[in-house]
């Protein structure tokens, strides 16, 4: 009983940046409970054509969920976009422009939407708790949305963790908590966050592939 209850609790990872249904099985493998598909971006690893996110997307099965990650900023190009590849998720890596969540909701029901947060300083907080409002999850990032090149995830840095505490405390709906996250900090982020989940790219690869020997360190640390 007691060992079922810490299996329940253990904190859930997503590995981003998958590029093939190889890759993706490998990841599920090793305990992964979603795969993070990354469409079209400004900059960034990981990026698929969209051909390759829709095989992957139909090979997964559930409940490992499948995250669409798109740039999109129009609600309308967003669900035409979900109605080729049909993965379970969208995440949303930069603001809405045109149109809002709510009809993301009206046109793609089932879909989950998970806004992306850029933690750059203490006004990421109000951002997030305002993303939160009508979101399934929200997911913690260390990009630059602002910068001449965005930055929209895949960095590889690390972020003010104080401050994602602060946004997993004053939100109601789960938290994935990306960047910088590797084997050797993964048991940090989650004592220093809480997290629901943590969202893992660049840091269980080597050379861009993705690295047995880094998953299982990953997930031994967070069983540890």
């Amino acid at each position: 009983m007691i060992l079922a209850m810490r299996a329940a609790a253990r904190t859930r990872v997503k590995i981003c940046c998958i590029r093939s249904v190889e890759e993706a099985w490998t990841a599920i493998g090793h305990g992964a409970s979603a795969l993070g598909l990354v469409s079209q971006m400004p900059s960034g690893p990981g990026v698929i054509p969209d051909a390759a996110i829709a095989r992957i997307a139909a090979a997964v099965p559930p409940p490992v969920a499948t995250f669409l990650l798109t740039c999109r900023q129009d609600a309308a190009s967003i669900i035409e976009q979900q109605r080729r590849l049909r993965a379970s998720t969208l995440q949303l890596c930069d603001r809405l422009r045109s149109g809002t969540v709510a009809r993301l909701r009206e046109e793609l029901p089932g879909v989950r939407i998970v806004p992306v947060v850029h933690v750059t300083g203490p006004a990421s907080v109000d951002e997030a708790v305002a993303a939160a409002s009508d979101a399934d999850a929200i997911l913690l990032d260390s990009g630059r949305p602002d910068a001449a090149v965005k930055e929209l995830g895949g960095t590889g840095r690390r972020h003010d963790w104080g401050l994602s505490r602060r946004i997993r405390e004053a939100v109601d709906v789960p938290v994935f908590l990306a960047g910088g996250i590797t084997p050797e900090n993964a048991a940090e982020a989650v004592e220093a966050v809480g997290p629901f989940a943590l969202d893992v790219c660049t840091g269980v690869r080597t050379d861009g592939a993705l690295d047995e020997g880094k998953l299982r360190r990953l997930f031994a640390a967070l069983d540890a």
